[in-house]
């Protein structure tokens, strides 16, 4: 079976199967703010998509970070390191690339496992 969260006429927020959540790129809603603040909001949208899931952030497999400019990595990191439970890092790519909005300064897309997954 196959459940989609948040859907809509062009993609899903999330996609549930075969034990696997697997989350679509999602940007801040704010993109008057730094790339600090607009990582905490994306990780808040994902915390929110894997709770209606079912599963948590403890339970991500793979993440792909997009910055369009890769001189925010250190500051990127530092929400992020603070938002990853302690010894459940999960595999993580982070690449520079032009963004759909020049507003935007981060974007996460992650593939998590469901607790009975």
């Amino acid at each position: 079976m196959i459940r989609r969260i948040g859907g809509g006429p062009r993609l899903s927020a999330a996609t549930v199967h075969g034990g696997l959540v697997y989350v679509s790129g999602h940007v801040p809603d704010d993109l008057s703010t730094g790339v600090e603040d607009q990582a905490r909001q994306v990780l808040a949208k994902i915390d929110a998509i894997l709770a209606e899931a079912g599963t948590d952030k403890a339970r991500i497999l793979t993440a792909t970070v997009w910055l369009p400019a890769i001189g925010d990595f250190a500051a990127f990191n530092t929400v992020w390191d603070a938002w990853v439970p302690p010894g459940e890092a999960p595999a993580r790519a982070c690449v520079e690339s032009r963004l759909a909005h020049p507003g935007i300064k981060v974007e996460i897309g992650c593939i998590s496992a469901l607790p009975d997954g």
